[in-house]
């Protein structure tokens, strides 16, 4: 199928090849994710979801694996798109890019802010130097971050209109405890700004693991919705990290249920057109 084809799009899921030295961020909640995950093992559960089409977004910070997805994309049409990873803050950005222009499959790229010690890593003027080169190179960015992330987040979009940016799992608010301030304000004011766009991902492992409800993640959903319309939200599942908490097609069928509601221009925004219009899917 064609790219432009796509109706139903998980803007945001991972592979991997498992092993101890590249995947420290797993620690021993995380057993059940330390095996490889590969396009095989995605497939089926694609079209039990009745989804077409997959962003495939990086894991590790390396050149090398943005390299490995770029090529499982060329071998599976329906990795549509390559979230991946280049040194931001480094003198010699611009020849890793350059290196990779040639690949279409390449959308975006990602850095594991909030892993990073620093709240305030994205106000760095190197980092903010290598994001003020991606648009050159029509990449988007995807801002991975904790609620406290938010408002350091908020002056670098702020800072670069012309630069487009995506938050990753709603920016992880505390589904758990079932809290929504600070987070509320601070999504609804970067909301404001009109190059940013929301993931409807990540948010199963966010709330009390494998026992969640539906209607958990209503309220996040709302506030969400409200305050960057169908028109800027996305769905995506963060298979096969979501698996710690809930099976794909469930993970998928949360936002799915909850689009049901809305117009089917609305619907159809949230399910794939976002995505697609964000991450510039064309032909092959």
């Amino acid at each position: 199928m064609e790219a432009q084809g796509f109706r139903s799009i998980d803007a945001h899921q991972h592979f991997w090849r498992y092993n101890d030295t590249d995947y420290v961020w797993m620690g021993p909640e995380h057993e059940a994710l330390r095996r490889d995950f590969l396009p095989a093992d995605l497939k089926p559960l694609l079209r039990e979801a009745g989804v077409d089409a997959t962003i495939a977004v990086q894991a590790r910070q390396s050149l090398e694996e943005t390299r490995w997805l770029l090529e499982l994309a060329e071998i599976h049409p329906w990795i549509a798109g390559v979230v991946g990873w280049v040194d931001l803050r480094s003198e010699q950005l611009e020849s890793q890019l350059d290196e990779l222009a040639d690949h279409s499959r390449l959308k975006g790229v990602r850095h594991v802010v909030h892993d990073e010690p620093d709240v305030n890593f994205v106000r760095r003027p190197d980092f903010r130097r290598g994001i003020g080169t991606l648009a050159a190179y029509g990449l988007t960015y995807d801002l991975l971050l904790f609620p406290v992330h938010l408002a350091p987040a908020t002056d670098l979009v702020t800072e670069l209109p012309g630069q487009q940016f995506v938050i990753d799992h709603i920016a992880k608010p505390e589904i758990r405890a079932g809290k929504l301030a600070p987070w509320e304000a601070d999504i609804r004011e970067i909301a404001k700004r009109e190059n940013v766009c929301c993931k409807l991902s990540g948010m199963v492992t966010e709330a009390k693991l494998k026992s969640w409800t539906y209607d958990d993640f209503v309220p996040y959903l709302d506030i969400v919705l409200d305050a960057f319309s169908p028109q800027r939200c996305m769905i995506g599942s963060d298979w096969p990290v979501c698996t710690l908490s809930g099976d794909y097609v469930g993970v998928m069928g949360i936002v799915q249920r909850y689009v049901s509601a809305l117009s089917p221009d609305e619907r159809a925004a949230v399910l794939g057109d976002t995505c697609r219009r964000f991450y510039g899917l064309r032909r092959p």
